[in-house]
């Protein structure tokens, strides 16, 4: 797939799912299946096992993409999501002859610039950004899409939370996140604390980015449904 269709289809996306394995309420790639038809990108994204495990995470997110890539292959919906990986440049370039879309990096990760002369043109990259002024400064970037946030407080890295690190970002709210998605010449994805109670907020927006909201649920596939419908400005029935 060439990067201007790759573009085209990110810009259509409405639901993105940060695949942790670690999240799921059931087996992990059964859940992913069932959320499928509901979903517009996957982002491959194991738990980190500690600040010395650089070879094993690496290991567990090229394990974990060509899982996901074979569960999208064969699944049965019109057009297999796309698929990225969380951080791991390295990884991206290993599988980007499978069928791998691209890589989402965080502000203290691989630079994009970097990640963009090591994937090359056609490649998907997004950037984590947690204020106006990163979003800002993403602006003079390689990159094809933003995950903002944390929206809302999240239990998944401790954002908002009373006993979050000092230098964690402080919720940032929907209206901020509508702001900086009304601004930005790429595709904007809301992340952190997004769940069916509070999703519908986010209806201006239209995007979400969402985790144990879908795979730890009882049904991940009404949940995936559900959630996309109230960004879509319908109902969760």
């Amino acid at each position: 797939m060439g990067g201007g269709e790759r573009r085209e289809r990110l810009g259509r996306a409405r639901l993105l799912l940060i695949f942790t394995p670690e999240l799921c309420a059931a087996d992990p790639l059964e859940s992913l299946e069932a959320a499928l038809p509901h979903v517009d990108v996957v982002q491959v994204r194991p738990k980190a096992r500690g600040a010395g495990a650089g070879p094993s995470e690496a290991r567990a997110t090229h394990d974990w993409a060509e899982r996901v890539l074979d569960v999208c292959a064969s699944a049965l919906v019109p057009a297999p999501p796309l698929v990225m990986v969380n951080d791991r440049v390295d990884v991206a370039r290993a599988l980007a002859e499978r069928g791998l879309d691209g890589v989402h990096v965080g502000d203290r990760d691989t630079p994009p610039g970097v990640a963009r002369e090591l994937l090359g043109p056609d490649a998907l990259i997004g950037l984590s950004t947690h204020d106006a002024a990163q979003v800002g400064a993403a602006w003079d970037e390689p990159v094809d899409t933003l995950g903002f946030g944390p929206v809302f407080a999240t239990a998944t890295k401790g954002y908002g939370l009373a006993d979050a690190p000092r230098e964690a970002p402080r919720v940032v709210g929907p209206e901020r996140a509508w702001v900086v998605a009304e601004s930005s010449e790429v595709p904007v994805f809301p992340i952190g604390g997004i769940d069916l109670t509070n999703v519908d907020q986010l209806e201006r927006v239209g995007r979400a980015a969402v985790g144990s909201a879908v795979l730890g649920a009882e049904d991940p596939a009404r949940a995936a449904e559900a959630m996309r419908a109230l960004l879509a400005g319908g109902s969760a029935s």
